[in-house]
């Protein structure tokens, strides 16, 4: 009788550690799930009114760089910011986020890679800190690396569209408007993208009261290209000595265009020299073993070799 009611006994104290288990286990996960729902809840209010969406690989991750932006990048130093404020304009990506969304992004890649990684290890029992921490400066790097490749693609649009706008602007100037009416027309009308971006940025820093040279230098050290920097030196020019502004932004646009076409000239002297390595790594190969195929064949037949 008292064998039996010790382990009815038992048996509820097993039951009852098992259910407080549980219910402990569930508050803390509701626990865990209320105190990020409010995590994300005050960094819900980002304005993007004004702004490009983030690159797609960002979007996974984007709640958690505005969560660290928030109690982490808002609180950097202001000479550091300013430092990658400046990175990302001379890059064209100011539009796409800021110089704490940045920094971000850097610490979440370098934190998310690695603890990806380490689920597997972690299952199978072989956690390698060597390789972690490799991944972790991987993912710190990535984002670097798309600043880069961002930077020539936007190099190449600069480059092609500029001729472009320049006809646009002499245009505008020989139908009777000024520079900055020229060029509010040639935003409006000018093909999508870089170049676009750059003469809009010029025309608000000329409507919040920059004067025009001022306006046009800072465009030159954001691009940081030659083709730029020259059209800037000859508008200043014009503008300093009195010239014609139609005449100087048709000879822009004419040695732009020749610029051009002597880069697409030179490119196509180099593709001939590019394709020798492709040849002789594996189309001589090739051939060499087609041409030989069958007089190896012939000799082992005949027991040469």
């Amino acid at each position: 009788m008292i064998d039996n009611l010790i382990t009815v006994l038992s048996n509820l104290s097993y039951d009852l550690l098992a259910l407080l288990a549980g219910l402990s286990l569930g508050a803390a996960l509701a626990s865990t799930l209320m105190v990020i729902a409010i995590l994300f809840a005050m960094t819900a209010g980002e304005d993007r009114k004004y702004m490009d969406p983030p690159p797609l690989f960002m979007m996974p991750v984007w709640p958690l760089v505005r969560l660290v932006t928030f109690f982490v990048g808002n609180h950097l130093p202001s000479t550091y910011l300013n430092k990658l404020d400046m990175k990302l304009q001379k890059n064209g990506l100011s539009f796409v986020m800021t110089a704490e969304d940045y920094f971000s992004v850097c610490l979440v890649f370098a934190l998310v890679i690695p603890s990806l990684a380490a689920i597997p290890m972690a299952s199978s029992g072989n956690v390698k800190p060597e390789i972690l921490l490799i991944l972790a400066l991987i993912g710190y790097i990535l984002p670097e690396a798309w600043v880069r490749d961002s930077r020539r693609k936007r190099d190449k649009e600069v480059v092609s569209s500029l001729p472009i706008y320049l006809d646009y602007l002499s245009m505008c100037v020989d139908a009777g408007l000024n520079f900055a009416g020229a060029l509010k027309q040639a935003v409006d009308k000018g093909p999508k993208g870089a170049m676009k971006n750059e003469f809009r940025i010029v025309l608000r820093d000329v409507n919040s009261g920059q004067t025009r040279a001022d306006a046009l230098s800072r465009m030159a050290e954001r691009v940081d290209l030659k083709d730029v920097t020259v059209f800037v030196s000859a508008v200043k020019q014009a503008e300093k000595m009195g010239t014609s502004m139609r005449d100087t932004l048709v000879i822009q646009a004419e040695q732009r265009l020749d610029e051009r076409f002597q880069r697409a000239e030179k490119m196509a002297m180099e593709a001939p020299v590019k394709l020798v390595i492709p040849l002789v790594i594996f189309i001589f190969p090739l051939t060499f073993m087609i041409l030989l195929f069958p007089i190896i064949v012939k000799f082992l037949e005949q027991g040469t070799l």
